[in-house]
């Protein structure tokens, strides 16, 4: 979808050098696709305490048992 967007110079240029990106669609593009996920995120973390984890094979130390890929 093409749009003209109005976008702060300052804060562009910050974001261009984060990433670091060599365009500003590619800049744009990253910084979407990380609202996306942090709203995933917090959606996961509304799930704390809710679901049930009584089912989960635990090794050693507590911790959930791993499969372990032979070579």
């Amino acid at each position: 979808m093409r749009i003209n967007l109005a976008i702060d110079d300052t804060l562009l240029q910050a974001a261009m050098k984060a990433g670091p990106f060599s365009s500003v669609q590619d800049a744009v593009d990253a910084g979407l696709r990380l609202l996306v996920r942090r709203a995933a995120y917090g959606e996961i973390l509304s799930l704390r305490g809710k679901l049930p984890w009584d089912d989960v094979p635990k090794g050693a130390h507590g911790r959930v048992a791993r499969r372990r890929v032979k070579d």
